[in-house]
Formats: C-alpha cells, sequence, structure tokens
C-alpha cells in the first residue's frame, strides 16, 4: 500500500504521455483517478500514523555504493510525511478535476494531465525520501515539472520567460542545497535522517574554514539549507520568479505556486528540524529573512491590477509566515499553517480561474465589477477564502493564529 501512494500518479503519467493520442479526454479521467486513489491510501495512512504513533521505513534495494558512500532508495512515513501527503494528493486531486473542465477544449490536454501526475509523483517522492539524496530527486523534479507546466501554452513568449526564469532562480537556491549536502557528508559520512539526526548533539562543536574564516559547521549547514529552502518558497531576494509563474494556466497556478511546490522550503526546515534547533544563527536568519518577506510581500501585492499576481504576492506573504514560525522553533504551527494555507489558496486560485473565464480570460481587476450577481457561487467561494487567508475568527488562519499564540506562552 505505501508504494502505492508514490507509484499511482507516476502510472497516470505514463498514461497521458504515452497513450494521450489514443485515450483523448479520457486520459483526464485515468489521471484523475490514480491521483484520487493515492489520496484514499493517504488517508488511510494518515488515520493510520496519527491516531498509533507509528513510523514506517520502506527500503527498495540499495541504490548507490561507491567507498563509503552508500545510499538506499528508502522511503520514511512519519506524522510530518503524513500531513504533507494529505495536502498533495487533496489538493491535486481537485486541480486535476477541476483541470478536465477547465482546459477541455485544448487541443493538448493528454499533456497537460500527464505534466500535473509528473509534478505530484515527484512531490510525493520529496516528502516520502528517507535521505537527502532521495530528497532532493524530488526536489529537482518539482522543478522540471514547474518548468513544463508554467511553458504550457509555448507558443507564447512571456510564458516562455516565466519558466526560464523560475528554472534559473531556483538553481541558485538548489546550489545551497547542493553545499549543504555536501558539508553533511562532509561531516557525518551519511547522506540518511536517521544517522543525520541521531549524531548532530555529537557534531555541534566541529568547525571548518569557509571562505577564510573558522565557522561552526552545523552553522554552514544550515545556513546552505535555508539557502537553498529560499528558492522554492520564494523567500525575499529569491522571490522574482513566483508573480511571473502566473503566465501558466490556473490550474498550475493552483497546485505549484499555492499548494505544493512553494512549501517544499517549509517541508525541507521542519524535517531538518534536528539540526536548526542547534544553530542559533541559522534560526535568527529564518526568523529575520521570513518576516521581511511577509510584509514585503503583502505591501506588494496591493499595487499590483492582476487578479492571479495579488493571490501570487499573498501566497509569497503566506510563506514568509511559515518561515517565520520556524524560524521561532514553532515547526508544527508552521507546517500547521502549511496546511490550511494548502486549502484557502487553491481555493481562491481555482475560483480566481472561474472568474477569469467568465469575463473572457481578462485578468485586469481595474475592468472587473458587478460580478457579484452574475458569478453567485464563484464570489461565494472566494469569499469563503479571503475571510480565511485574513484570519476571521474561527476560520483556519484565525486558529493558526491561535496555535500560534498558545505555543509561544508553553
Amino acid at each position: 500500500m505505501l508504494i502505492l501512494i508514490v507509484l499511482l500518479p507516476l502510472l497516470g503519467f505514463f498514461s497521458g504521455s504515452l497513450f494521450g493520442r489514443y485515450l483523448g479526454i479520457g486520459s483526464s479521467f485515468i489521471t484523475t483517478g490514480s491521483v484520487f486513489s493515492s489520496f484514499l491510501l493517504s488517508s488511510i495512512l494518515f488515520i493510520d500514523v496519527l491516531s498509533n504513533g507509528v513510523v514506517y521505513k520502506l527500503v527498495m534495494g540499495l541504490w548507490i555504493s561507491s567507498d563509503s558512500l552508500k545510499v538506499d532508495w528508502s522511503f520514511c512515513f512519519d506524522s510530518l510525511t503524513a500531513v504533507m501527503l494529505m495536502v498533495v494528493t487533496f489538493i491535486s486531486t481537485l486541480v486535476h478535476l477541476y483541470s478536465t473542465e477547465y482546459m477541455e477544449h485544448d487541443p493538448h490536454l493528454p499533456r497537460f494531465m500527464s505534466y500535473l501526475s509528473l509534478f505530484t509523483f515527484f512531490m510525493l517522492i520529496l516528502v516520502t525520501a528517507n535521505n537527502f539524496l532521495q530528497m532532493f530527486v524530488g526536489w529537482e523534479g518539482v522543478g522540471l515539472s514547474s518548468y513544463l507546466l508554467i511553458n504550457f501554452w509555448f507558443t507564447r513568449i512571456q510564458a516562455n520567460k516565466a519558466a526560464i526564469k523560475a528554472m534559473l532562480v531556483n538553481r541558485v537556491g538548489d546550489f545551497f542545497l547542493l553545499l549543504a549536502m555536501f558539508a553533511i557528508y562532509f561531516l557525518f559520512n551519511s547522506l540518511d535522517y536517521d544517522v543525520v539526526f541521531t549524531l548532530v548533539p555529537l557534531m555541534v562543536s566541529y568547525k571548518m574554514i569557509f571562505m577564510g574564516f573558522e565557522l561552526p559547521v552545523l552553522d554552514i549547514i544550515c545556513v546552505c539549507l535555508f539557502l537553498g529552502a529560499m528558492g522554492k518558497s520564494a523567500q525575499l531576494g529569491l522571490h522574482t520568479w513566483l508573480p511571473d509563474a502566473m503566465e501558466g494556466p490556473t490550474p498550475v497556478s493552483a497546485l505549484i505556486h499555492a499548494a505544493t511546490m512553494v512549501t517544499a522550503g517549509v517541508f525541507l526546515i521542519a524535517r531538518c528540524s534536528h539540526m536548526f534547533e542547534f544553530s542559533p544563527t541559522a534560526l535568527s536568519m529564518v526568523m529575520f529573512v521570513g518576516s521581511c518577506t511577509a510584509f514585503f510581500a503583502s505591501t506588494t501585492g496591493l499595487f499590483q491590477n492582476d487578479m492571479k499576481k495579488v493571490i501570487a504576492y499573498s501566497t509569497c506573504s503566506q510563506l514568509g509566515y511559515m518561515i517565520f514560525a520556524c524560524g521561532l522553533s514553532c515547526y508544527d504551527v508552521g507546517v500547521f499553517h502549511l496546511s490550511n494555507h494548502a486549502f484557502f489558496k487553491a481555493l481562491l486560485f481555482l475560483a480566481a480561474g472561474s472568474v477569469i473565464h467568465a469575463v473572457g480570460d481578462e485578468q485586469d481587476m481595474r475592468k472587473m465589477g458587478g460580478l457579484k450577481n452574475l458569478l453567485p457561487f464563484s464570489y461565494g467561494v472566494i469569499m469563503i477564502g479571503s475571510l480565511a487567508l485574513m484570519g476571521f475568527p474561527f476560520f483556519s488562519r484565525f486558529l493558526f493564529k491561535r496555535c500560534y499564540i498558545r505555543s509561544r506562552l508553553c
């Protein structure tokens, strides 16, 4: 059952890419069904892991064996992975279902659906990996999938530019993540999570020469890990790709840039929390960058006219809140906000797609108005998503604030 959670979206990708021209719109039902099946299995796992407190480890076999470097192809299903699986598979199922109608007139619908399934597969690889190298496979895979999806309408010059920009900006963060992995192997002689996190307390006093300065190795590793997370999670300085990525179809925005891919950086920090707790310098940096991002992106969003870019800057601001919570060592609060943000932000993006379709693919909000009576359902769901976003009492973000305050008091 555990391996099926990961492999079912891959089967959907192959069905859409290899047989899409023969299946036509039928490929969308196969890809949607495969991701929905993965969601059902994830739900069973989620209940099991959280109710019984168990952790499942699944070793498929030896992947790399070179001198002292030995890396298994293995999966870890703990509470953090279970939460991420629920978020990724549920949002992906809804986006697949939405895309079946949204893109029905596009002649390349099978290709689009196969790209969505490929992205879901790599995201599942990322969150279920049991070592840094396997996690990096998923990390790069979602980058590739985002390039393909943003550039889906490849005849548009702006879509080409946005996809290249997203790829190049993310490569900056990936370079630092690679440096962190090299330093981890240099210090721990292993890339397995279990080995690394167990030995962290013994390595606090170790130092190395970095750029002419003698610095603690853990500080170097954690700072590089965070710089890698900044690229994916669009933190201040590496945030420029996120608003431009709205050139892709609206379901792409909902899946990649609101629900899953951009939260990979938050997941990385939460997964490596054992290391960050021994690096006050890195935690201070995480807190500072997260707070600056939350303020900068929210104020920038006030001056945007494009409907999707307003929501994109809102996403960037919310990611700053998640990073800020992790910088305060409130990893559980950050992951909680990650999960509830995924749902109401995907809701806002999909509702925005409905509005944009209804007004003839117009995205400039200055040309809109009086749509309440014409689109009552879209108006209602946008209102619900907006109330959740602003932290209105008894909505999800209001509960996030209460959880944060309670965690700080305890």
